[in-house]
């Protein structure tokens, strides 16, 4: 499957039904970017409910590392079942309470690590599981992209120092954040109704600088009050 054909199927399966009334916002972006960061202040100030993906948690997640071709199945399907219990979860015990949820990953990246590390017949038998997993999931109303230069991420992972990510490529963490701009750029352009609001990490430090912050809070709660669905074409910050 051509990355282009690809692209197309993936922004098809992912339209999913947003959320009319409740917000639920899900930060999304390439590995060190600081999704989780992002995704715990901006719960801290609006009080939303957090929910953290399992990363560390993955017991593939070194070896794959090492060695992709050898250890990419396993380590998608864990973090695809993982996420596909969690957002049921946050269905039944928030969403449908009407109690606001703010996510450091949207669903969307399974596809995309797949497309990258997965051999034709192993995505094959990968989007077949991830069609019945994904079916009735509940799909965020205002996403958060987050990118930034290859060195700006490489720098970010060193700092955090996480044993599983001592391996990871360059040229595979370049290849990723291509493959996300593409997707996100398709994502917009396919399903207006869902706001994306993108900020660029190389001149937003929102960990160390509060101004910084204050100017993706500032965006957030205007698109919040101007409601998700009022999507007008965003400028990138």
């Amino acid at each position: 499957m051509t990355s282009y054909v690809f692209f197309i199927f993936l922004i098809y399966k992912l339209g999913g039904q947003a959320l009319n009334n409740i917000p639920f916002i899900t930060v999304e972006g390439p590995i060190g970017v600081g999704k989780t960061s992002l995704a715990k202040l901006i719960s801290d100030h609006f009080q939303y409910h957090l929910l953290k993906e399992i990363v560390e948690e993955n017991p593939f997640l070194g070896k794959f590392y090492e060695n992709i071709d050898e250890w990419s199945f396993q380590t998608e399907m864990f973090f695809l079942c993982n996420r596909y219990k969690q957002l049921n979860d946050i269905q039944s015990d928030f969403l449908d309470k009407n109690i606001p949820v703010v996510a450091d990953y949207h669903i969307l990246k399974n596809l995309i690590f797949a497309k990258r590390t997965l051999q034709e017949k192993e995505l094959s038998k990968y989007i077949r599981i991830y069609d019945v997993l994904t079916e009735e999931l509940p799909a965020p109303n205002v996403i958060i992209y987050l990118h930034a230069s290859l060195d700006t991420l490489m720098e970010r992972i060193q700092k955090r120092d996480r044993d599983i990510e001592k391996n990871i490529s360059p040229l595979y963490l370049e290849q990723l954040s291509a493959d996300y701009q593409d997707v996100m750029e398709k994502y917009e352009k396919q399903y207006p109704n869902v706001q994306v609001l993108s900020f660029n990490g190389d001149t937003l430090d929102f960990v160390k600088n509060e101004k910084d912050l204050d100017t993706i809070i500032d965006k957030i709660k205007q698109t919040l009050k101007l409601g998700a669905y009022n999507h007008e074409s965003t400028q990138e910050i």
